[in-house]
């Protein structure tokens, strides 16, 4: 019984802020790529999801790393784990 348990894997992703108005959440951008089955070629998409930033640090225009975790709001389910580059 000594042993610890570990935690499950959790995703990790990247994106760019694209607003910071909320207290304690920032709305980040994440670009997916994928190579479209029949002709080849990598199509872009865009997918926008909340996550919880404790301490109001990111700001719009900040490329950021969030991790899963576990539902924090009606529409929350990651939270910041560091800002990767400040936005100029």
């Amino acid at each position: 019984m000594a042993d610890k348990q570990e935690r499950n894997f959790r995703k990790v992703r990247r994106g760019y802020v694209v607003s910071d108005g909320m207290d304690k959440t920032i709305t980040v951008s994440i670009e997916q790529r994928s190579t479209h089955p029949l002709y080849g070629k990598v199509v872009r998409s865009n997918r926008k999801v909340k996550a919880h930033d404790e301490m109001n640090e990111a700001h719009v225009g900040d490329f950021v790393s969030i991790m899963e975790t576990r539902p924090l709001s009606k529409t929350k389910r990651w939270r910041l784990q560091e800002i990767v580059e400040r936005a100029k």
